[in-house]
């Protein structure tokens, strides 16, 4: 099934298990590099406020609160129309929910595993039709 994946179009990108156990994949955002973990539980991708100057970002204040693991009520800001460039599959006008990921990433750092730029969740994973490949660590995706 999953070599007919390839057949039908999809590109697929390594998924690397963390230390503590998630999945990350290592993408480029506005043509520079991210690392950002894959979390089917996340209702909209978020990167954290550093983002905005690192990646070029366009971002406007947003009356919403984001509620994440551990955090509630973070302030947000919104920037719209950036490329998001994952393998070979891109995504010319994505959106991002930014709010502060310090919870995340100083989680992350205390198990000893990388920090992250932000959490591709299952808005941009519905749009690319992913199909997640736990056993193998692949994570496939169709323009």
């Amino acid at each position: 099934m999953l070599q007919s994946l390839l057949e039908k179009g999809y590109t697929r990108v390594r998924l690397v298990i963390t230390k503590t156990n998630h999945l990350e994949i290592v993408a480029k955002l506005n043509r520079l590099s991210a690392r950002f973990l894959v979390d089917t539980g996340a209702s909209n991708s978020c990167l954290d406020f550093s983002a905005i100057k690192k990646f070029h970002l366009i971002s406007e204040e947003t009356e919403n609160k984001a509620a994440g693991a551990g955090a509630l009520e973070m302030p947000t800001k919104i920037s719209r129309k950036n490329r998001l460039e994952i393998g070979s599959w891109t995504h010319k006008k994505s959106k991002w929910i930014l709010f502060d990921m310090v919870h995340v990433n100083t989680a992350l750092s205390r198990e000893g595993a990388q920090t992250v730029d932000g959490i591709i969740g299952a808005d941009i994973l519905k749009r690319s039709k992913a199909v997640i490949d736990y056993k193998n660590r692949w994570l496939y995706l169709k323009n």
